[in-house]
């Protein structure tokens, strides 16, 4: 099974190398003694988040979620970055691919198909809903200092 590799981990910064994004089949997520997924990787861990999850997973040509999940707290942004597919929400079906985003509330009930011909490859960032205000907009603090490399 593939194993993400660790750049750096240092007081103020974690990275990781997942890989290319066409050998997401590589991995393997663990779900359960009789839950095994294909082509899933989740990554918070890894690179030490502390406000949110990612996962990256690649579905086959003709393959799918395979069931329907909401969540509790955390709301869900999907990124499609290569092929098509269908995503559903609460019985709403419609078409995705490269350069579609979709964000799904808590209580969206969720999944999502490779209907294409090629890999259908995703990142999905997962944070608590309803927690971002006009305040955290501003967050960001330009320094004045000099950028060195």
């Amino acid at each position: 099974m593939k194993q993400i590799e660790k750049i750096i981990s240092e007081k103020n910064v974690t990275a990781a190398n997942f890989g290319k994004m066409a050998n997401l089949n590589e991995y393997v997520l663990e779900m359960g003694p009789n839950v095994k997924i294909p082509g899933k990787v989740f990554g918070g861990q890894a690179v030490g988040a502390t406000g949110g999850e990612f996962s990256f997973q690649s579905f086959a040509p003709g393959t799918e979620t395979g069931f329907l999940h909401t969540h509790k707290n955390h709301e869900e942004l999907y990124f499609f970055l290569s092929g098509n597919g269908e995503f559903q929400v609460d019985g709403k079906v419609f078409a995705v691919g490269e350069g579609s985003v979709v964000r799904v509330a808590p209580d969206g009930k969720r999944s999502v198909r490779n209907n294409g011909t090629e890999p259908l490859v995703m990142l999905c960032v997962q944070y608590r809903g309803n927690t971002f205000t006009a305040e955290d907009a501003a967050d960001g603090v330009i320094l004045n200092e000099k950028v060195e490399w």
